[in-house]
């Protein structure tokens, strides 16, 4: 299978290009042509590293028919990438947010679906056994009872690149929270969203280093996400979100890493925690690429990644205007 990653733009497109080249039955294309004023040869180095094709420019790699793509450019290219692969009969692996307005986000939903491809968003903590077992437990009415209420954290190391930063903790941690309640409430649409947050630790005011959302969705459910930066070297704050989902009669909780052995590290002074999984990423890669073959798909798809775009959108609006935002909520959906 020929798979392709789209650009350099994104932190973790080289771990991706990593993942996919580690995979025995994939054929690896690279292609960065937009490149970066700081780092032209980002995209090539790293083709030339992992003994991968590189084309010089996007024409190039979709005239090689790639089966699959990672779009993992900037967001305002990610619309002509998704809607060019679909063209292609590319499935498609698109980072957040899909785009910055909801209309391109719709749009590339559609063109997905009139190419009979799948349009995948990539949220690692959706992908595997562990969230799977979750969703398995939720659904045994006899454990939970009916779903009233969802508890979510992802705290995580303040980022070093200023890239990466950009987004802020609301723009980086809510999707991957949001797109777990998403898969398990069915795509149930939210009604209304308040958000605070704050900068203490970005040190623009633009940029939230912590946040706090409540969302409440049209049947009834209310979720409350934690999303904050901690300090760059703060091992505990990189473990991955976690979940807790709260019943009439029970609770599940999630947890991306789970803490196995505790202590003290005398050599940084610091609390040290092992954890057990395999890598999240390296599972979302696997799981695609074998979805891809069998032309299905695995993840949150594309509208999935409408509805969580549409939160986030609404939680900056609430963060502007300090008063909820309400959704219009689809009538199907209240019935």
């Amino acid at each position: 299978m020929k798979v392709a990653v789209l650009s350099f733009a994104h932190e973790r497109a080289a771990t991706y290009a990593r993942l996919l080249g580690d995979l025995p039955d994939v054929e690896l294309v690279i292609a960065d042509p937009d490149g970066s004023p700081d780092d032209p040869s980002r995209g090539r180095d790293t083709a030339r590293r992992l003994g991968a094709a590189y084309a010089d420019s996007w024409d190039e790699v979709f005239a090689l028919r790639p089966d699959a793509v990672v779009v993992t450019s900037e967001t305002d290219r990610r619309r002509d990438l998704v809607e060019r692969a679909a063209g292609a009969g590319a499935h498609v692996l698109c980072e957040h947010p899909l785009a910055a307005d909801e209309a391109d986000a719709q749009a590339m939903v559609r063109v997905c679906e009139e190419a009979g491809v799948r349009l995948s968003l990539a949220s690692p903590v959706c992908f595997g056994p562990a969230f799977a077992a979750v969703r398995q437990e939720l659904a045994k009415e006899e454990v939970l009872g009916d779903l009233t209420t969802v508890l979510g954290a992802y705290n995580r190391p303040r980022p070093a690149r200023s890239r990466a930063a950009e987004s802020g903790a609301l723009g980086a941690g809510a999707p991957p929270l949001l797109d777990m309640v998403d898969a398990v409430l069915g795509g149930t649409p939210a009604q209304q969203v308040y958000a605070q947050a704050n900068s203490v630790l970005s040190g623009d005011p633009d940029v939230e280093s912590a946040a706090l959302v409540t969302v409440r969705y049209a049947d009834g459910t209310v979720v409350s996400i934690d999303c904050s930066w901690g300090p760059a070297d703060d091992a505990s704050a990189a473990g991955g979100p976690t979940m807790t989902f709260v019943g009439d009669r029970g609770s599940v909780e999630f947890t991306a890493s789970p803490r196995l052995v505790g202590g003290f590290d005398s050599a940084t002074s610091r609390e040290r925690w092992e954890t057990r999984g395999d890598d999240p990423y390296a599972v979302m890669i696997g799981e695609f690429v074998a979805a891809a073959g069998r032309g299905s798909g695995a993840g949150p798809d594309g509208a999935a990644g409408v509805r969580t775009l549409r939160i986030v959108r609404a939680a900056r609006a609430s963060l502007r205007t300090g008063q909820p935002v309400e959704l219009a909520v689809p009538q199907a959906a209240r019935s």
